[in-house]
This record gives C-alpha cells, sequence and structure tokens, in this order.
C-alpha cells in the first residue's frame, strides 16, 4: 500500500545557511507579490474596460493563472525587477508562483461555489511578516548516509538536530521516494524541512478488527471511550499560562519597534522568549494527540467520532481557550489517516446527532439536558452513567447496530 507521508526534522544550522534560509524565503515573497500585483493590475484594467463599454472578445487578455503561466511570465521579467534572482535557488519562484496559483484557484472556486468549506477572500499581499517557507521539488534533494545531514538545492548539506534514520531506511530499501522539500521557520525561531514523501507500506490489521469503539471529545476528558476508558485532558495552555503571562509582561515593558525606530535588543530577546514558550505549548499538545490517536488506530478496527463544528464552537468566548488547547480539529485529522494506515475504519456521526440526550441502554431521548448535568439518569429505564460516557457508548451503538459486531463496552471484550 503505497501513501503519502511527511516526515518533519528540525535542523541545525549555521549562521551564513541562516541568511542563505532567509533569503529563499524572501525570494519566495517576493515573487509572490510581484505577480499577485500583476494579476490584480491585469483584473482592474479588465474590469475598467468593460465600464466603458469595450466588447469582452477585446479585452485585454487575462493573465494566466496556472502556476507554469505564472512561472513563465516570472521568468520573461525577472531580469528586469529582480535582477538578483540568481542569488536563490529557481525553485524559491516556483514555489511561490505555486503559491499564488493555489490561493487563486481557492478564491475562484469558492466564488463560483465549487469549493467546499468556508468563503475565501481575493489572495493578499505577504508581509514581512508573514510566516517564512520555501519549497523545493527539483534539483539535489537527499538524506544523507550519516542520517546527521541532508542536502537541498542551493543550500547544500545541512546538519539536522535530530536522527533521520525513519526515512533513511525507506530511501536506502526502495520503499519510499522523495516527493517534495519544504524549508520553513517554526514560531520558536527553530528552522524545520518537512519531506514529503511516497511510501511503501506494509498492509496492517488492528490488534481487534472487529472491535467498534465510540470516542466522545470534552473538555474535562480530553476523550471518554465507550470501553469506559477516561484520557485525561492535559491542558498544556494552562499549566504554563502563568509563564506565558510573565513572558508577555516582559516583552511589553521592552522597547518595542516604531516608525522610525528599530526595537531594542532586550524587546527582540524578549520576543524570542515568549515565541519559544508559545511553540513548547504547541508541540506538547501534537506529541499527546499524535500518542493516542496512533493507539486507538492500532488497537480498534472502526473508530466512531461526532462531526463537530469546531469553528463555531470557539466563538463562544468562555470556552474558546479550552476547545483549542483541547484541539479536537487536530485530533480527528489526524485519526483520519490513522485509521488508514492501519487498516481500520474511521465513521463519522451526523453532526445533530443527539449522543448527550440519549440513554445508551434503552434509546430514549431527554427533551432537555443541561450541560451543568455531568451524570445521565433515564427516567424511563432507570440507568444511570456518566454524561460522555453515555454519550460514546451511542456512538460505538451507530456501528453496533448497522453490522453485528460485538459492543467494546460489553463485559466479555472489555
Amino acid at each position: 500500500m503505497k501513501v503519502v507521508r511527511a516526515y518533519r526534522f528540525a535542523l541545525d544550522p549555521r549562521a551564513e545557511q541562516v541568511a542563505a534560509f532567509l533569503s529563499h524565503c524572501g525570494g519566495r515573497r517576493f515573487v509572490y507579490n510581484h505577480m499577485l500585483a500583476l494579476v490584480k493590475a491585469n483584473l482592474d484594467q479588465r474590469e475598467a474596460e468593460r465600464s466603458y463599454g469595450i466588447a469582452e472578445p477585446d479585452l485585454t487578455p487575462n493573465v494566466e493563472w496556472s502556476a507554469y503561466g505564472l512561472r513563465k511570465a516570472w521568468n520573461s521579467r525577472k531580469d528586469s525587477v529582480a535582477p538578483w534572482w540568481s542569488e536563490n535557488s529557481k525553485e524559491a519562484y516556483a514555489s511561490g508562483c505555486a503559491d499564488l496559483a493555489a490561493a487563486l484557484k481557492n478564491w475562484r472556486g469558492s466564488k463560483q461555489g465549487r469549493r467546499a468549506g468556508r468563503p475565501m477572500g481575493f489572495p493578499r499581499f505577504k508581509t514581512r511578516r508573514s510566516r517564512l517557507s520555501c519549497s523545493f521539488t527539483t534539483g539535489a534533494i537527499r538524506v544523507e548516509d550519516d542520517r546527521r545531514h541532508l542536502t537541498l538545492p542551493r543550500l547544500g548539506t545541512i546538519r539536522t538536530c535530530e536522527n533521520t534514520a525513519k526515512l533513511h531506511r525507506h530511501l536506502r530499501r526502495g520503499t519510499g521516494r522523495i516527493l517534495s522539500a519544504t524549508l520553513s521557520k517554526g514560531r520558536g525561531g527553530r528552522w524545520f524541512v518537512s519531506f514529503t514523501c511516497e511510501i511503501e507500506h506494509r498492509e496492517r490489521v488492528p490488534e481487534r478488527p472487529t472491535a467498534v469503539v465510540g470516542v466522545d471529545l470534552g473538555v474535562k476528558h480530553l476523550a471518554v471511550l465507550s470501553t469506559g476508558e477516561f484520557i485525561p485532558n492535559p491542558r498544556h495552555l494552562d499549566q504554563a499560562l502563568s509563564k506565558l503571562r510573565r513572558a508577555g509582561r516582559r516583552l511589553a515593558r521592552r522597547q518595542g519597534p516604531a516608525p522610525g525606530t528599530p526595537p531594542s535588543a532586550r524587546w527582540l530577546r524578549a520576543q524570542d522568549a515568549l515565541a519559544k514558550a508559545h511553540a513548547r505549548v504547541a508541540e506538547q499538545r501534537r506529541d499527546a494527540l499524535h500518542k493516542l490517536t496512533t493507539r486507538l488506530a492500532r488497537t480498534y478496527g472502526t473508530i466512531v467520532v461526532e462531526d463537530l463544528n469546531v469553528a463555531g464552537m470557539v466563538k463562544n468566548r468562555r470556552l474558546a481557550r479550552r476547545i483549542s488547547d483541547a484541539g479536537w480539529g487536530e485530533f480527528r485529522r489526524q485519526l483520519a489517516y490513522k485509521t488508514a494506515w492501519n487498516g481500520g475504519n474511521i465513521v463519522v456521526a451526523d453532526r445533530w446527532l443527539p449522543s448527550s440526550k440519549t440513554c445508551s441502554n434503552c434509546g430514549t431521548v431527554k427533551a432537555k439536558l443541561s450541560p451543568s448535568e455531568r451524570t445521565y439518569r433515564c427516567e424511563h429505564c432507570g440507568f444511570v452513567l456518566d454524561r460522555d460516557a453515555n454519550a460514546a457508548r451511542n456512538l460505538a451503538n451507530l456501528v453496533h447496530a448497522a453490522v453485528d459486531l460485538e459492543l467494546p463496552g460489553d463485559a466479555k471484550t472489555a
């Protein structure tokens, strides 16, 4: 089974290599903004000509929006608008054109109703504060045999902070192929390289291929399983909140950037310290979610989750921070591809399913259930169970009722 998988490694570059990183990322940002200005000017010109009554066939020709068309237009203009372009790899400019083509495609699809999800606005110009990144698809892209270095076009050989053995084994055996590499700067100031690879995976089977488990996500407990297991919420942000507040106050006391005045050295150090503290929280959250989703995907054959409207739920100012800290959206994203890798299935329950109001024993649905009621009590059959555990069992019952499988909550499969 072939899957597309990403491998990300932290880098340990030298000072001159960091300067080259910044140059490549700046080149990508420059070509993105330059070609966006060209596309915008073309659209404005055509709109002005229409207002003068000029027929559609006689309008100024469109600028081609594909990655190939934008790159071709850039190559014809680069010598005049960016005489320094040869200092960086051509891939830096190609990635800027590809990013702009994707942004324009998303905007057009959203405008025409062909793209699902929230409405997409017209692409905006990237500022110096935008995320620094650059992609490479051709050239010398490889992982060195010492498993401590990797090579990128024009940037040369770069030392990594961690061992690259996991990817190197696939490349050496011929079960992996690098499709692209993306250089990026993380929030904490550290540089990373992410390899997008095509990997030949061996067929896997979960430890309990016929078992069905319902997963109810929450704030008090990160997840409650229909088996009766309660997984505590680590609350990484809450644990680091006092440190983050101190770092924020320290930053506010320093002399920051102002019109015509550069920031002080102490302000820059305080900003780096705050960014590193936030990055540590994000990495802790990601690590906890990876461990949980990997365990579930390797254990159960069928996993049932709710279709939560996370974007709408975080608009509640009382729960927004808790929900964001739990990472519900990332949990479902990871679970979706890991179940496929491990030979399992994921079932997404309907968003309007009353899983919390329904009795998992007799099926009676309550008219109302206050959020403060943490124990479910059924007036029809007298069944009493934790609210979240009851919801998790209802999720598992969706599949249990559709096919003749054992419910993991039963004593014989616990």
